[in-house]
């Protein structure tokens, strides 16, 4: 039920039921004051906080921005710099954010705040003096009324008169008062209607605002959130692998430590106790003392363990004699006396086991025996790289490309060891080993024909790419420009002896044919890397580091089956030098659209045409199929689509190929956000000529074509046209550009690099 109406010429009669109607307008005015007035408090009590949320969260922001992660190795993946560079990223979101919910809060106070403190104190603070008013009218009326009447008749009629005139005047003026009162009264009930309710809309807008600010950072955040999220699954994957190997590693050091001892520039290093004599006797510090033999320098370092700190300082002496010590001479066990050229007087020291002590004087030339503790590596079998070797790896080769190139986790899943072992005995056996017609037999699996081909890589006296190359190949993989990785492996592969890169480019060729077929066989290149990696590359010794190298190792033979063709069949341009190097580096560093080498290594790969559709949408699949299936993808890091491979029977001729042009260029734009499952790349920036010996046939066979786009492309002059993946195109025909095609979209005629299509 509504207020009731208010009449203005009920103000004179002043009757019961006016002043009855009047009074419920004061309460409900009382009750809107009261309501304004709780509602500011709560008002300014959210401002506070909001500014204390915003306080926390920009502290929260400032911890992940301050944060750092230090990976293990001396450089990183492109999927741990990702992630490394996630913190900053998730703290520059929510800056952004915060400072859109400050905007909002300064805005609050002027659109919330003030106009309600505004309507009050004015609107309804001035009914308030009006009622003040009036009621003091209202009193004054009634008094000048009752003394009026009050008046004797007998007075003279000039009083009479004043008095009457003096009441009407009253009268008047209480009218008045009565009539502005109801007019501010029903003003006021009236303004509470927009001058109240309009700043709770401006405030509900600046909220909405906020909102809408950070769902389009949501939006902008999403392809970031793509590339973290496969390049986290990916480094989960490699950490699987890693784990296991680390673990195998911790397993051999717990059963013979001795044998994994790392290659150490000192001849021998360790804790030894130095005895040193005090005021009031001797004392036993331990130090941790490093010896070489070359130099016969003694380093003594004082350190205590349990408190992890030095305590002392180093001391450095020079061998002249080492002489075990008697242990009837001395109270303590395992001693031994150390004579210096440098320094007065004998040395004691004691060592930590009889056998210790037996090391080190046999390292410091002493009474012991001599005995090399640091074992020369022995051949790990009987192996060779000669006719037998390359007949054997053909064999199995053969074997698998005509009857087992689509079993699922090809060279992933291992034979059972004695099957292998008969099947490479018969291989390797003098007899038969030459016979280039002889064929595996079908009854052995294939299974046991890729561990066969496996294991007689590791038999070889040293890895394929040679312990020698293996920290460059290492390097290599760790350069920041993708460029720069080809051209160096491509030189380094070259530095190889002609043996070693003969084996090396059919296992490369035929790994290239396995990945072709990666939607059967599960395995891609990423995946072929992870199999591959340790055993061609596989390091002179076994350390932490080294396994944590083992990712840049399969980042080496991805690349070595992706660009198969060129780094086998062409000459390696000149080096560059390191300032070129770093420049490339800092290049690719600082351009905003992000290179081939600022994406995962494992993700975005080099499509064979004919392949281009089908790659285009299993490699999102794959990576799904990695997370849901542990039983078949358990180790497969991530997915790539391989490029073409050559003929084995291509490595007899002596004639080399011209490169030919990749069917991708090299560097992709970011993600296109009409179609986030599949990258943008940008077209060439020049016409890419076409190899006449190119094994690509041209899809073109008449003019005036329709074809489909198979990815995205972002125009970069006025003469291209920009698509997304499935565009169709009408009246496609050859173009003057070598590489390009001439088609019409919407309308409009421009260039479509040839390929990114294929004709309908």
């Amino acid at each position: 039920m509504g207020l009731p109406a208010l009449e203005f010429s009920e103000c004179c009669l002043d009757s019961p039921q006016f002043r009855e109607r009047l009074r419920s307008h004061e309460a409900e005015l009382e009750n809107t004051n009261k309501f304004i007035k709780e509602l500011i408090k709560d008002g300014k009590s959210l401002v506070a906080a909001l500014k204390n949320l915003s306080a926390a969260k920009r502290k929260f922001a400032d911890s992940l921005n301050e944060f750092k992660f230090h990976c293990i190795g001396d450089a990183e993946t492109d999927d741990e710099i990702c992630i490394a560079k996630s913190l900053q990223e998730f703290a520059t979101v929510l800056r952004n954010l915060e400072d859109e919910r400050m905007r909002m809060i300064e805005n609050a106070s002027e659109v919330l705040i003030t106009p309600l403190e505004k309507f009050r104190k004015e609107q309804i603070g001035a009914a308030k003096d009006a009622k003040k008013k009036y009621d003091k009218e209202t009193e004054k009326y009634c008094g000048v009324l009752e003394k009026h009447l009050n008046l004797s008749s007998k007075k003279k009629e000039s009083q009479l008169q004043e008095a009457d005139s003096q009441v009407d005047l009253v009268r008047q003026h209480f009218y008045e008062v009565s009539l502005e009162y109801v007019f501010k009264v029903q003003e006021v009930q009236e303004r509470k209607m927009f001058e109240f309710v309009e700043p709770l809309l401006a405030f509900l807008q600046g909220l909405f605002t906020f909102y809408h600010h950070g769902y389009e950072l949501a939006k902008d955040f999403s392809d970031f959130k793509t590339e973290l999220t496969i390049s986290i699954q990916n480094t989960r994957n490699r950490f699987e692998g890693t784990r296991s190997e680390v673990e195998s590693l911790m397993k051999k050091m717990k059963e013979n430590p001795h044998e994994h001892k790392n290659i150490s520039p000192y001849t021998m290093e360790g804790y030894l106790y130095v005895q040193e004599k005090r005021h009031f006797g001797t004392s036993w510090v331990k130090h941790y003392c490093t010896y070489q033999r070359e130099s016969k320098r003694i380093t003594m370092v004082p350190f205590d363990q349990k408190s992890g700190g030095k305590g002392g300082e180093d001391e450095a002496v020079i061998l002249k004699s080492c002489t075990r010590r008697k242990t009837d001479s001395i109270e303590k066990r395992f001693c031994f006396d150390v004579e210096a050229v440098d320094r007065p007087g004998v040395i004691t020291m004691q060592a930590l086991s009889e056998e210790d002590r037996r090391l080190w004087m046999e390292a410091m030339d002493g009474r012991e025996p001599v005995y090399n503790s640091n074992k020369d590596n022995q051949s790990e079998g009987t192996a060779q790289l000669d006719d037998i070797g390359f007949s054997i790896i053909k064999k199995c080769i053969h074997a698998v490309e005509t009857r087992g190139i689509n079993e699922q986790g090809l060279y992933r899943i291992v034979g059972v060891n004695s099957r292998v072992q008969k099947l490479l005995s018969i291989l390797m056996d003098p007899k038969t080993a030459t016979e280039t017609e002889t064929e595996i037999c079908a009854e052995w699996e294939i299974k046991t024909i890729t561990s066969a081909l496996k294991t007689y890589l590791r038999m070889l006296p040293g890895p394929l790419m040679m312990y020698q190359f293996q920290r460059s190949f290492i390097k290599a993989a760790k350069l920041e420009n993708q460029e720069s990785r080809v051209s160096e492996i491509h030189s380094l592969v070259h530095r190889l002896p002609e043996k070693n890169r003969q084996m090396l480019h059919l296992l490369m060729n035929h790994l290239a044919k396995v990945a072709n077929n990666h939607k059967q066989n599960l395995m891609t290149v990423a995946n072929l890397g992870v199999v591959f990696g340790p055993t061609l590359l596989r390091p002179q010794e076994e350390t932490v580091a080294a396994i944590m190298d083992i990712k840049f190792q399969n980042i080496v033979i991805e690349i070595l089956i992706e660009n198969h063709e060129k780094i086998f069949n062409t000459v390696p341009e000149t080096p560059p030098s390191n300032s070129q190097l770093l420049l490339s580096r800092k290049k690719s560093t600082d351009s905003k659209p992000p290179s081939c080498s600022e994406r995962p290594l494992t993700l975005f790969h080099t499509a064979q045409p004919n392949e281009k559709q089908e790659n285009r949408n299993s490699i999102i699949n794959s990576s799904l199929e990695s997370v849901i299936s542990s039983n078949v993808n358990s180790f497969l890091n991530s997915n790539s689509a391989p490029q073409p491979s050559l003929n084995s029977s291509d490595l007899e001729l002596e004639v080399i190929k011209p490169n030919r042009p990749n069917s991708l260029p090299q560097n992709p734009s970011p993600t296109s956000p009409l179609s986030p499952s599949w990258p943008m790349f940008s077209a060439p920036s020049s016409p890419m000529p076409t190899s006449s010996t190119s094994s690509d046939s041209s899809p073109i066979s008449s003019p005036l074509r329709k074809a489909r786009a198979l990815y995205a492309c972002k125009a970069e002059h006025d003469s291209e046209l920009s698509f997304t993946a499935g565009t169709v195109f009408d009246n496609v025909h050859p173009s003057q550009e070598p590489g390009w095609l001439e088609g019409t979209l919407n309308g409009k005629t421009g260039l479509i690099p040839e390929n990114y299509v294929e004709f309908l």
